[in-house]
This record gives C-alpha cells, structure tokens and sequence, in this order.
C-alpha cells in the first residue's frame, strides 16, 4: 500500500499513521472491503514501529473505520461508506463568469437504440479490422517510431506525405505534405484555427443551421457568432456581417440540411473573403462517400488568394474512435498553428499516425470507402424513399454524407421525444439552430443503421409522425 504520511507532527508516529488512515477511507480512497497490509508489512513499508500501526489499526476497528477477521487480516468496513466525507465549505474555484457551456452528449454515452438514424456515426462492422490491426501492430514493436522521444507536433511526416497525396487523387486538392497539420479530429482543427485567427469580440459567422461544436469553440473563446441563413444553393454570402474575420462552412455537403453550394456560390464567397481580412474554414466532413453526381471542386481548390483552410477527419471515413484530422495550413498560419498544436497537447500518437499512412499509401482506405459507399448509398434510397412517401415530409435533395434530412410542419421536438421512448433515435433538426423560429424536421443518420431493421424502423417512425 501506498500511504502518504507527515511524520512532524507533535502527537507522534502512531496519531500520524492513524490520520493517515482514516482520511484515506473518508476520502474513499480506501474503499469499503479493501484489505489492509498486515502491520508488520506496512511499519516496513513506512519506516515506522510496528506497535505504532498496531494501535492505529486498533483504534480506527474500534470506531468503526476498520474490521478484523480472524485468520482473514484487516479490512475498511462496510459501514465506513456511510459515513460524511470531507467537504470544503466553499468551492473557491469556479470558472470565468462568461462560461456558460456545460458537456454535451455523446453517441457512446448511451445505450445504443434498437432503431438507430442518429447522425454522424459510420458502420464499424464495415470497417476493415484485421487490416487495420496488422498495420497498428507493426506500428508498435520495439524502436519503431522512436517511443523514447516526443514527436512532431505537425503530425507524423509519413502521414502528412500520405495526406496530401491522398487528397490530390479523392478531392483534387493541391498541396503538399507542409501544409498538413495533423489533429486529434476535426473539433481539435476547429479549436487550434479559432485560437491562432479569433480575439474576444472578433465576429465570425457560422451555418444557420449548422455544427453545433464549431460554434461552441468560437463563442467560447469569446467571439461574436452570428448564424447566417442557408438557401438550395448554400451559405448566403450577401448576409454574412461587414467585419466578419472568419466563416465556417460546409460547403461539400452542408451540415445538416444536406445540400451542395453551387459553383456561383462558392466564387461568391471567395471573392467576398478577397476583398477583406476574412478566413473561410471549410468543414469537408464527410463527402467521401457519395450517391450520385461528380462532387464540386472544393472551396480550397478555387482559392487563389490563400484565405481557406481545410479542414478534414478520419471520424466519419474510418471511426470516431481513431480521433484523428488535419487542417491544410495557408503558408502565413503553418507555424502558428503547429506552435498552438504543440501548446495544447504536444504531438499525436506517432504508431497511430504512421498505421494511418499505410492505411493510405496502400488504398486501403480508398478500396473502404468504395465499399462503404456502395452500403450506405443502399441505405440512402431506402430511407429517402420511405422519408418521401410520408405526407407532411419535404426530403431535402442530398448526394453525400451519412443523413437524409426531411422538414416538416409539425412538431419535431415531440416526435422526436416520443420516438426516443419507443426505441428509436432520431435527430431533431431544432437542435442545430441557434435562431428562433428555428426550422422543423428531422435528421436521419444511416451510418449506425441496422440494415435488417431499416425498414421496420422506418414504419414506426411513420406511425408516430401520424399519431
């Protein structure tokens, strides 16, 4: 046992092991039923008499802190857990006045439904296992990735290599592997791009509606975040504030009504960032995975006057689990956001980033997503044709992605509810404005879609939008 003692006090060596003791069961870290070293064992480990752990003992069973079974030891009783613990009488840290934001839910915290449209959460049974864990289990013998040392806060240089070949060949971006900065997923880009361009009282727009945690980061850190309204052709440029210093933006498959922005859009929107000191962050989250038609070429790669970042994940195309994105840098914020990375965490998981490159380098990922694609577009009819024969149900039009959304004139937010209490789960699409009246419909995720019970699934969800 690990005990942490102050031998200085004037009451002496025994009243020291006994305060020691018993603050360790009154904080809990002695839990009910532990059992303890036999004295002699611990008065060597403490460097104390023996008879002085002997009498604490003795006294800690005689008011009830300890038990002693014989022939068994020592242990904390039962009854000790009931007893008051420690409580300071007031909490003198408290966060900064303006903090206001509280953990949200996650997919993993709950107990997954029988009918499952939650959205963003990719098919693990589709995913390549055994392939991946071959390469991991390289990645980990001894002297591979140099384990002694820290790593680049940039990212693995084989993945950043990997990167930037992959995206010339699957999204016709041009760049190379200095602009990568590798990240712990696409929220961690979000965070490192708001602190190296955001001040408090900066205004900066976001979707409306749109991504929930990338307005959460800006508001954060003490920006001004103005929603700004999406039309059939996307971001509606001609709203966005004068002073605006930076714009996030779904553009290859806007989150979460599912649209496109058109081609005149996206010059639109590069020219208005032209004509000021204003960043566009381009969320490509999940457009790996597409149903029909040729994607548009990306904001990054129409920009010729260096103000888009681009920001992708491996969340969405692989799992969430493997927490890992990147942000292609403008040459002026490389090093200012590879310094903010290494301020904030260091450097990733060397073995992970460099499992992660062969993964690329050997079309793994391209020959997953090909075969991913081709079950989740399955799955998309299935949905957006029951989603379309539903009265009441206006499908929005979407070619990409892992959601249908359908807008309605009822009350989502009940339906929703009452779907929840019948096991299925559904997204509100209330949850994602930030604006009132904020717009009413309902997002449905097919990545974490039993297949056999879609269609069952589907015909609940109808029998409750009718009741």
């Amino acid at each position: 046992m690990d005990l942490i003692i102050r031998l200085d006090g004037a009451d002496g060596k025994t009243a020291a092991v006994y305060r020691a003791l018993r603050t360790a069961i009154v904080d809990g870290r002695l839990p009910a039923g532990e059992r303890l070293p036999p004295t002699r064992a611990l008065a060597a480990d403490l460097g104390v008499a023996r008879g002085s752990v002997a009498t604490a003992y003795e006294r800690l069973v005689a008011e009830g802190y300890l038990e002693a079974r014989v022939g068994a030891g020592t242990f904390v009783a039962l009854k000790a857990i009931n007893r008051t613990r420690r409580r300071h009488a007031a909490d003198p840290i408290r966060p900064r006045d303006d903090w206001n934001f509280e953990p949200l839910a996650t997919s993993g915290a709950a107990r997954k439904p029988r009918y499952d449209f939650r959205s963003g959460i990719p098919d693990a049974q589709l995913f390549p296992f055994d392939a991946w864990r071959r390469l991991v289990t390289a990645e980990l013998r001894l002297r591979a990735n140099n384990p002694g040392t820290y790593g680049d806060p940039a990212g693995h240089p084989a993945l950043r290599e990997a990167v930037a070949r992959y995206l010339g060949v699957s999204r016709g971006v041009r760049t190379t592997a200095a602009d990568v900065v590798v990240t712990n997923g696409a929220q961690h880009a979000f965070d490192l791009i708001a602190r190296v361009l955001v001040k408090p009282g900066d205004v900066v727009a976001v979707e409306e509606p749109g991504y929930p945690p990338a307005r959460r980061i800006l508001a954060a850190l003490g920006a001004k975040v103005a929603g700004v309204r999406v039309d059939d052709e996307g971001l509606v440029v001609a709203d966005l504030p004068a002073h605006c210093r930076l714009v996030h933006t779904t553009p290859s498959h806007q989150f979460p009504l599912g649209r496109a922005m058109s081609l005149a859009r996206r010059r639109e929107l590069l020219d208005w960032a032209r004509a000021r000191p204003a960043a566009i962050v381009e969320d490509d989250y999940d457009s790996e995975f597409r149903f029909s038609a040729r994607p548009l070429e990306p904001l990054h790669s129409l920009d010729t006057a260096g103000r888009v970042l681009y920001v992708g994940t491996f969340s969405k195309s692989m799992l969430p689990a493997l927490r890992t994105g990147f942000v292609l840098a403008t040459p002026g914020l490389r090093d200012p956001l590879i310094a903010a990375r290494q301020l904030g965490d260091g450097y990733g998981q060397p073995a992970i980033q460099a499992a992660l490159a062969r993964f690329l380098d050997e079309g793994l990922l391209a020959r997953h997503v090909r075969r991913a694609g081709r079950a989740y577009g399955e799955r998309h009819a299935r949905i957006a044709a029951a989603l379309a024969a539903m009265p009441g149900l206006d499908v929005l039009p979407s070619a990409a992605g892992l959601h249908v959304t359908a807008l309605t004139g009822a009350d989502s937010t009940a339906v929703v509810s009452a779907a929840a209490r019948a096991g299925l789960a559904v997204d509100d699409l209330r949850a994602y404005s930030a604006s009132t009246p904020a717009p009413t419909g309902f997002v449905f995720g097919f990545g974490a879609t039993d297949p056999a019970l879609l269609d069952e699934g589907m015909a609940l969800f109808e029998a409750l939008l009718k009741a």
